[in-house]
């Protein structure tokens, strides 16, 4: 399950991340799946997991997959950075 407050990302549709798989990237454990369109993106049925990340210096990483429980999105540095992120 995750949560998502970033407003204009295609896959945001009521707080809820509905792209096939979150991935997150970069210097500030952003959101690589942010996409901001005028069109809807997704799947109706599905809400995102986390598919990759990049950050092997994060708690919730192993593997270079998320195990957190539940992750939640948002604005940090980026407009659309992983708000779970952690550093072991």
């Amino acid at each position: 399950m995750s949560e998502c407050t970033v407003d204009g990302c295609s896959y945001n549709h009521d707080t809820a991340c509905h792209a096939g798989a979150i991935n997150v990237t970069g210097a500030h454990a952003g959101c690589g799946t942010f996409i901001e369109l005028g069109a809807d993106g997704g799947l109706s049925q599905n809400v995102a997991f986390v598919g990759a990340c990049h950050r092997q210096d994060c708690t919730h990483n192993s593997g270079l997959e998320c195990h957190a429980e539940f992750i939640r999105v948002g604005r940090r540095e980026d407009p659309a950075d992983c708000l779970t992120y952690q550093t072991s």
